[in-house]
């Protein structure tokens, strides 16, 4: 059985437009269908271009945002028949690295206190030396010092934060990681050791992980699976290399035909 299965996940929204006189509704299918197994410790990369559904799929996936119809199926339980209390207990399972890591951390709360937060999600009762070596742990999985955990998010840079963001994903010691392009706000001398980092705690800590983004060529580096996403629905599913070397879809080839080549002058 998959740890993590999607089934018919549909996600529509409804926008009125034409004023008073003249009222028009439409539905903006955003994610329209979408069936996908993600195996227990493998990353399954999403691509697709902006506007295709794919952070809509991953904040679905969260439960930040109800589905339409279908479910999400976490380890053999329906997360979609919980209500949002039983969401929230759940959510130390699967936590969420955000595209912009300046914008999801709080810029009044030190790294100790971002990641102290987290950890109490599973260890309530955690205080002290106990908890600033647990904060010290973290820190360093991630290659950031101790002595660095009382600063604040505007004094690192940009790969500095997206470190500190999986950090504090890893808190709460969840199973499943949702990464919503967490590399493409970075320069790309720091895109690499990000996705490096990504692989190792893949490795070390047998995450399963869900790897979201635009560029094809990253996606290929870092996931054992990959499914194309357009127009909301799954276009191409299979492995990297699959994918990558004989895609089937148009689109996907699209896609791999828009990737940079250096050519030699």
């Amino acid at each position: 059985m998959s740890y993590l299965e999607i089934r018919d996940l549909k996600k529509y929204f409804v926008k009125k437009s034409g004023g008073l006189l003249r009222p028009h509704t439409d539905t903006i299918k955003a994610v329209d269908g979408v069936t996908l197994d993600i195996q227990q410790g493998e990353i399954l990369g999403l691509v697709g271009e902006s506007g295709c559904g794919k952070s809509t799929l991953s904040r679905t996936l969260m439960q930040l945002i109800p589905p339409t119809s279908g479910s999400v199926i976490l380890n053999s339980e329906n997360l979609s028949a919980l209500d949002s209390h039983e969401v929230r207990k759940r959510r130390i399972e699967f936590q969420m690295i955000f595209q912009d890591p300046y914008a999801s951390l709080n810029p009044r709360m030190t790294v100790f206190s971002t990641l102290a937060e987290a950890v109490r999600q599973r260890h309530t009762n955690m205080k002290g030396a106990e908890l600033e070596k647990k904060v010290t742990d973290l820190l360093a999985t991630v290659g950031l010092d101790a002595d660095q955990m009382r600063r604040y998010p505007h004094e690192f840079s940009g790969g500095q934060r997206q470190r500190i963001a999986i950090a504090r994903a890893l808190a709460p010691e969840p199973k499943l990681i949702i990464a919503d392009e967490p590399v493409s706000a970075l320069d790309v001398s720091i895109q690499s050791q990000i996705l490096n980092l990504l692989k190792k705690l893949q490795a070390d800590l047998g995450l399963t992980m869900v790897f979201i983004s635009h560029d094809l060529g990253v996606v290929h580096y870092v996931a054992d699976r990959i499914a194309v996403m357009y127009k909301g629905k799954i276009v191409e599913h299979g492995t990297a290399h699959e994918v990558f070397h004989s895609p089937k879809d148009d689109y996907t080839k699209r896609l791999l035909a828009s990737i940079p080549m250096l050519k030699a002058v």
